[in-house]
């Protein structure tokens, strides 16, 4: 059974950490590298730190539980007894998974209200990145296959 278990590990760890993605405006993704983008001018309107909830894909509950009820299962004397611990383990396992999937894809994020040169208003939540954005600021809105991200404007 340990032998499973560290087989089974280092995949489990790989398949959670594969699914943590990042919204960042400074994160491009490798697919909209080297696409044309449109490009809009705007001027922020009001700024409102908001947190976008984590995922909840499964992945982690599948990664608790398995790795719970492997490590339960080979505790316990008798068989059946093994057996009753690996599937309690295995659920408080896939509990605790879930709840740290949806804990560790949480991200602090930023609510903008921005008055486009047209007199259009536009309200996107983005996640922080390194730029501070302020009432008042000119900024850019940039849009690559559907999705927008917001950047001050060069001077």
């Amino acid at each position: 059974m340990r032998r499973v278990l560290f087989a089974v590990m280092p995949v489990m760890v790989a398949l959670v950490l594969g699914a943590c993605a990042s919204s960042s405006p400074d994160v491009i993704q490798r697919g909209d590298a080297q696409r044309l983008s449109q490009v809009e001018d705007g001027v922020v309107l009001t700024v409102r730190n908001v947190v976008v909830d984590g995922s909840q894909s499964g992945i982690g509950a599948a990664v608790g539980g398995v790795t719970g009820a492997v490590a339960g299962a080979t505790r316990g004397g008798s068989n059946a007894e093994s057996q009753v611990i690996g599937l309690l383990v295995g659920v408080a396992g896939a509990v605790a998974g879930n709840a740290i999937e949806r804990m560790s894809t949480r991200e602090d994020a930023t609510e903008l209200l921005i008055q486009l040169k047209g007199g259009e208003r536009r309200a996107l939540v983005q996640a922080k990145g390194g730029e501070m954005l302020l009432p008042g600021d000119k900024v850019i809105l940039i849009t690559t296959s559907g999705k927008v991200r917001v950047v001050k404007a060069p001077h």
